[in-house]
């Protein structure tokens, strides 16, 4: 009875602790880790997110870009970093690819984290530069039968990677080679110099040169045109159906943090997901907001990592 009573109160102190930690969560500043290069989708999010969090939670919000190995070395940091909510993960469905892709990413993406909000996705898209004389993605098959041409991806085990290796060489059976780059910002500057030619990256990063003409959208992977590039088709529009895939960007927490805490945060992200003008700038960087509970970003990239899984063995991908 003694030992039965020693127990009982352990779990009441450790239930009580959790409590009180977050009654005082955060008492200083919050780091949002970002695995992957300035200028990218998860960059984006998080710089437009760490604004609400730091309104919202009243300590300031930093974000901090630890690129490399396709979004492992950031999220590896998490991983081991102390679970007390003050370093925190933004990151990419990259998290959900490379559980099948690396055989030692460096961590384990379903035990050593809490997925703990998702904020929002758009689809990828397969641009060019505006001097390759391509317009469809049918015109680019054909140059790519004719020409040895190579595509840029924001990183070895992004979805955009995996999405380029599934369409032009497992549909289109084009042999194109990846070359992968340290984030969207240099994989889009890489297009824009001609090399390579061709770019597989979510729409944000971009974007801002496909509106300047310097480069040129040819399909997006959804399963509906997206609202900012409105003339540009999906992949089933432009020949190729069967294909349809996002790039998310989702929040996590290192395993181990106080449920208390999980849920403030969750409730933060989902407080900024619905101010107007945090949906605004998300929907003008081609985001579609999502929002929703803890289990319901933990399930989705549950189903997620199953998907991924799939489509690595499909492909035959192997990290760069």
């Amino acid at each position: 009875m003694k030992a039965m009573v020693r127990v009982f109160a352990f779990f009441a102190a450790c239930i009580l602790a959790g409590l009180c930690h977050a009654q005082d969560w955060p008492g200083k500043p919050i780091r949002l880790i970002v695995p992957f290069a300035p200028a990218g989708p998860a960059d984006i999010v998080a710089r437009l997110l760490g604004q609400k969090l730091s309104e919202y939670l009243g300590q300031q919000v930093l974000v901090d870009n630890r690129a490399g190995a396709g979004g492992n070395i950031g999220a590896a940091a998490v991983a081991k970093s102390p679970p007390d909510g003050y370093t925190v993960l933004v990151t990419t469905s990259a998290l959900a690819v490379n559980v099948s892709l690396f055989p030692n990413a460096g961590y384990d993406a379903e035990r050593d984290f809490i997925p703990t909000g998702v904020v929002a996705s758009q689809p990828n898209m397969i641009f060019v530069n505006a001097s390759l004389p391509v317009k469809t993605l049918a015109e680019l098959f054909s140059l790519a039968r004719t020409s040895k041409l190579a595509y840029a991806s924001p990183g070895s085990g992004t979805t955009p990677h995996l999405t380029g290796e599934n369409l032009f060489n497992v549909v289109g059976k084009l042999n194109m080679t990846p070359i992968h780059f340290r984030g969207a910002g240099q994989a889009v500057v890489a297009v824009v110099s001609g090399e390579p030619p061709v770019g597989s990256m979510a729409i944000s990063g971009p974007l801002p040169l496909i509106k300047a003409g310097k480069l040129r959208a040819l399909a997006v992977s959804s399963a509906r045109r997206n609202a900012v590039l409105p003339e540009v088709p999906t992949f089933a529009e432009a020949g190729f159906p069967g294909i349809e895939d996002y790039t998310w960007i989702g929040v996590f927490l290192p395993a181990g943090t106080p449920s208390p805490v999980v849920q403030k945060l969750n409730e933060a992200i989902n407080r900024a997901i619905q101010a107007p003008d945090f949906r605004e700038r998300l929907e003008a960087n081609a985001f579609d907001p999502l929002g929703g509970s803890q289990q319901q970003f933990a399930e989705y990239v549950k189903v997620e990592i199953a998907k991924w899984r799939k489509v690595v063995h499909e492909t035959g991908a192997k990290p760069d």
